[in-house]
């Protein structure tokens, strides 16, 4: 569900009730889309996240937990000098347009008092944050517009803010069910209700008209045209009672959960539409509920972001590899032939009487085939027939040293490209900046990423694998990247301790600390699920997963980081762990 206008109220009545008055403490800019203020009460602190990304623009408290580059980005510095310390006043909501402005009483650097105002406009991939002045002039925004990007409205420090489009649709803060039902009847198409709702209505998303629809026509779908008496009066009761939710923002957070524990929508009412598939969570809060809905996916989009370069450089590699192995196998088709320019020297070795001075061919009996066939051989007429059969035998030479070398280079290049998809799957399952440090770090000593400079640089604490526990007490550790993968497996677990691997797929060494003792099927069933889970099949249904103990793993001299093999292993078929 995108954050209509309708849940914009009801977060808007939130955050009144806990963050008015309170104080601007610390400003950080996670990434180039959010802002975080750190607001100070006599209640307490709380986080107040504004994000103007395309797929989760919001505004809520949080919980959450954000990495804070190094540098601070330069909106980051001017919201710190010109908002430090100052005070939430008033909360503002036009109408119910999906935006918010925050206006803070602050003291500028005469130390009168000034009013700033924070704008957030939640509008998709158009979302922005502006930062504007007490004569409403833009100071600066997360997103500048200029006339390149729009020829009507332009945010660009300086220009005077102006309002989002408005749509000239039907708010339901100035208007009751008869009005907008009135509208319906009078609608120039006969589209669905849902639809015609949709397009007259403020602040309502799509999960909204549907609701009514579905509650109007007991689950079936209504057309406009086809609206009876009975419709009429179902549609107007669940009409009031929706606008009367809204306006009195006493609706419920509830967070609607698919079959698979995975959050799909949110929303502020009940919703009966997806029927027994999918069920209703309350939660405490608006600004829980958004935490929880956007947590997962920020997360992974912000490190998505931050490991663009490296994503692209892998790729890169990967696809580098694949053309080169692609075309050193088509050549070595080609010396596979190579016998016949063996067979053509040792004829022309044998005819050297028959071949007369000059000529182009010779056509003799091969006697290395059985039946004694036919063969024509090409020559070339200016040089001797010695010297033919010279040249069949440098080709035949030349082909089987290429045979030898190729084999050579193929295994190589397949074995780099095990390893590059072996980082790629780590990046992808990174969850920190940390994380992604390590992958950097490992790729510099790997030389697919230049060493910046030769300035030494504070290192950071290397971090440890992940930590499971199973339901019979065993730990189970996952490395996180290939060096962690290294590091567990050949130094910190045990000769005497289990270790799995996805068979044939890129993934993390997983190991069960034994401590002497013999772990139980259903620890081993959980440590092999783990293995699949922290993989490049965690998507798939069941994933080949080989086992075996520590002593039997090794590491052979010069292979990339992660790379090992190993011997006496048994394999097990196991669903990917579900992790949260």
């Amino acid at each position: 569900m995108a954050l209509d206008g309708a849940f914009l109220r009801h977060i808007k009545k939130e955050l009144e009730e806990n963050l008015i008055n309170s104080k601007v403490d610390k400003i950080y800019q996670p990434s180039r889309e959010e802002i975080v203020l750190s607001m100070r009460s006599r209640e307490g602190a709380q986080k107040l996240l504004l994000s103007a990304r395309a797929n989760s623009p919001r505004i809520n408290i949080t919980e959450s937990l954000y990495e804070n580059p190094k540098t601070p980005p330069m909106l980051c510095m001017l919201l710190r000098k010109r908002l430090s310390g100052a005070r939430l006043r008033t909360i503002r909501q036009p109408e119910l347009e999906r935006v918010l402005m925050l206006d803070f009483e602050a003291t500028n650097e005469l130390g009168d008092n000034v009013m700033l105002s924070l704008v957030i406009e939640i509008m998709g991939q158009y979302s922005n944050i502006v930062f504007v002045d007490g004569e409403g002039n833009v100071i600066d925004a997360v997103k500048r517009v200029d006339a390149t990007m729009s020829s009507q409205r332009l945010i660009l420090p300086g220009m005077k803010y102006e309002m989002p489009p408005q749509q000239n649709k039907i708010c339901v803060l100035d208007h009751d069910a008869e009005y907008i039902i009135n509208a319906v009847q009078n609608y120039p198409k006969n589209i669905l209700l849902s639809k015609a709702l949709l397009s007259l209505l403020q602040g309502f998303s799509p999960i909204l008209c549907r609701e009514l629809e579905h509650l109007t026509g007991r689950g079936r779908e209504l057309y406009t045209a086809e609206l009876n008496e009975e419709w009429i009066t179902r549609l107007r009761f669940f009409l009031k009672r929706m606008i009367t939710a809204i306006r009195e923002t006493n609706g419920h957070p509830y967070l609607i959960i698919d079959n698979a524990k995975k959050p799909i929508d949110f929303t502020f009412e009940d919703i009966q539409q997806y029927g027994t598939g999918h069920s209703l969570t309350e939660t405490q809060s608006f600004c829980e509920l958004l935490d929880r809905y956007y947590a997962r996916r920020d997360a992974l989009d912000r490190m998505k972001q931050k490991s663009d370069d490296l994503h692209k450089l892998m790729n890169n590699a990967a696809t580098r590899l694949i053309k080169k192995i692609y075309i050193q196998k088509d050549e070595l088709k080609t010396c596979a032939d190579r016998e016949h320019f063996r067979i053509c020297g040792d004829l022309i070795q044998a005819n050297l009487y028959r071949i007369p001075k000059g000529a182009s061919q010779l056509e003799a009996e091969n006697f290395y085939d059985e039946n004694l066939s036919k063969i024509t051989i090409s020559l070339n007429p200016a040089i001797s027939a010695a010297a033919n059969s010279q040249r069949y035998y440098k080709s035949y030479q030349k082909a089987k040293t290429a045979e030898q070398i190729l084999k050579v280079q193929i295994a190589k290049a397949e074995e780099e490209l095990d390893y590059v998809s072996s980082v790629l799957d780590s990046l992808s399952r990174a969850e920190s900046i940390r994380e992604l440090n390590e992958i950097r770090q490992e790729l510099t000593e790997q030389g697919y990423v230049k060493s910046k400079g030769s300035r030494k640089q504070k290192s950071e604490a290397a971090l440890p694998p992940l930590e499971f526990t199973s339901a019979s007490g065993f730990t189970v550790l996952v490395g996180r990247n290939n060096r962690q993968n290294d590091k567990l497996t050949l130094k910190q677990a045990d000769k005497n301790d289990l270790w799995f691997h996805t068979k044939d797929i890129p993934g993390s060494h997983t190991v069960i600390i034994c401590n002497g003792k013999e772990p139980d099927e259903d620890t081993i069933l959980y440590a092999a699920s783990l293995a699949a889970a922290h993989s490049k099949a965690r998507e798939a249904g069941k994933v080949p997963v080989d086992y075996t103990k520590i002593r039997y793993v090794s590491k052979p001299q010069g292979a990339k980081p992660g790379m090992v093999i190993y011997i006496n292993q048994k394999t097990l078929y196991v669903a990917p762990a579900a992790l949260s």
